[in-house]
């Protein structure tokens, strides 16, 4: 029995698969390019225009930046929580 196997059941899981892994990796870059073609559509006021809150929101790339941005912030507190939390090997004991 291959070790990502389900126990239960004997089956494999969707993205236990590498070749899955890199279709939902590549389904995920395509989105976010043509999102960033809308941004480029606002920019050129065609199709639709952003009704912003504040200026910086009108910036080009903005939403992919902060998003990208507020995402690290959390995986880095993540990795300093991780820190906090962690206890060594033999805490329980044996």
């Amino acid at each position: 029995m291959n070790q990502r196997q389900d126990k239960r059941n004997g089956r494999r899981r969707g993205l236990d698969n590498p070749a899955n892994v890199t279709r939902l990796f590549h389904l995920l870059a395509v989105l976010c390019a043509v999102l960033l073609i809308f941004d480029l559509f606002d920019l050129r006021h065609l199709f639709y225009h952003k009704h912003v809150h504040y200026e910086v929101e009108h910036w080009f790339g903005f939403y992919p930046l902060f998003g990208f941005l507020a995402y690290s912030c959390i995986v880095f507190a993540g990795h300093l929580w991780r820190r906090v939390v962690m206890r060594g090997e033999d805490y329980y004991g044996d």
